[in-house]
């Protein structure tokens, strides 16, 4: 994705509609800032999925953050449920960027498949397992 450190929704949401496509057969997985960005993309574009790993609702006080515009608004949850055909959601406890009522109040809002870790902190390990399954879960088997 451009623009990595900041993350911006105005350089993001475009790129990922112009640049990857993302459309209503697109699971879209998004880790931190990337959650934040799948969510606000989910909110007026249909996809399959979204995949939610380390997702939060405020900025956190955090500059980089507020800068990012994805907190500047309420969440629209209705429009996000609407617009996707499955949510799934991975969270841990000991996250030590997100507290974990933000993690829930996602999970609560959109009525995410959560999956609760207490050590997995904020996901940044290289083999995540159960991704893979949830992904491969999602796509249907062609015979």
């Amino acid at each position: 994705m451009p623009d990595p450190f900041t993350a911006r929704e105005e350089i993001w949401l475009p790129f990922m509609e112009s640049q990857l496509k993302c459309d209503n057969r697109t699971i879209i997985i998004g880790h931190s800032s990337g959650a934040a960005a799948a969510m606000r993309f989910a909110e007026t574009h249909k996809v399959y999925a979204i995949i939610l790993v380390s997702a939060y609702t405020s900025d956190l006080g955090d500059e980089n953050e507020k800068a990012s515009g994805y907190f500047s608004r309420p969440w629209q949850w209705e429009k996000i449920k609407s617009n996707c055909l499955h949510i799934i959601q991975f969270g841990s406890v000991d996250d030590p960027f997100l507290p974990w009522h933000e993690q829930q109040e996602v999970a609560d809002n959109l009525q995410a498949e959560l999956y609760k870790y207490t050590d997995r902190g904020h996901f940044q390990n290289t083999e995540f397992n159960e991704l893979l399954s949830a992904v491969k879960k999602l796509i249907p088997t062609v015979s």
